[in-house]
């Protein structure tokens, strides 16, 4: 009997380790290395992406695209690259620092926007000659917009400061740092009653396009693949549609 007892034990823990086996498939985790201005929008697809792939976590690091594009350049932890310009990814691939062929997947355009309340009675972009303004740095994609804009809008006026992306440029506004700034259509829809936001001519004429690409370092590469294609989906496209992007 104890024999019979003994033998069922060892075969219990047998099953239990090839149990804890089988289940050694630890969780993945695929990290999305985002444009700022993708924030609301890849939070709710990144749900999405979980729902569909059981036992997966997304993580989304959002930054400028030019910092995002150096960490892929130097191989930080990363599986896929979405840029806010067209530019920066070409540097990403001639550097290396993606697989394959980058995908456009979104559009974007910049707008004005002011404080909910408007302090400085902003009507339009040529009253930023007036008015304490920011814009993003130069090198990100929404600073070289802006400066793209300013110039054809024939506003020689200095921003009172540059910010890192866009959301930095957002939440000035938003909290009345700024009389204005110069953020995308998607930030401003974002933002709700906090802001409000105007059209900018010549900006539906050169809008800003969004590119994504599994990254050299990818370490789920499969994973990184299945997130573009939830991107250029008929689900993935609705969701950009209602944060305001254009698609390709």
């Amino acid at each position: 009997m104890n024999r019979v007892v003994a033998a069922l034990t060892g075969l219990g823990i047998l099953a239990a380790g090839l149990t804890g086996c089988g289940a050694n498939t630890s969780p993945s985790t695929l990290t999305v290395l985002a444009a700022s201005s993708l924030t609301e929008v890849y939070t709710r697809l990144a749900t999405t992406y979980e729902k569909e792939h059981p036992g997966v976590s997304v993580r989304l690091v959002f930054d400028s695209s030019a910092t995002l594009a150096q960490m892929a350049q130097q191989h930080a932890p990363g599986d896929v690259l979405a840029t806010a310009d067209q530019r920066t990814m070409d540097a990403a691939v001639a550097d290396k620092a993606v697989i394959g062929t980058a995908t456009q997947f979104a559009t974007n355009v910049m707008v004005l926007a002011v404080p909910a309340a408007n302090p400085a009675h902003i009507e339009s972009i040529a009253d930023l000659g007036r008015a304490d303004f920011v814009i993003c740095v130069p090198t990100a994609p929404c600073g070289a917009a802006a400066a793209t804009l300013l110039k054809s809008n024939h506003i020689s006026a200095d921003p009172v400061s540059e910010e890192v992306d866009v959301k930095s440029v957002l939440a000035k506004v938003a909290a009345g740092e700024a009389d204005a700034g110069l953020v995308y259509a998607t930030d401003a829809k974002a933002a709700g009653k906090a802001v409000t936001s105007m059209a900018i001519p010549g900006a539906d004429q050169n809008p800003n396009t969004y590119w994504v690409a599994v990254t050299a370092a990818a370490k789920e590469k499969r994973l990184a693949q299945d997130w573009i294609t939830l991107l250029t989906s008929s689900a993935g496209r609705q969701a950009l549609l209602n944060a305001g992007f254009g698609t390709p």
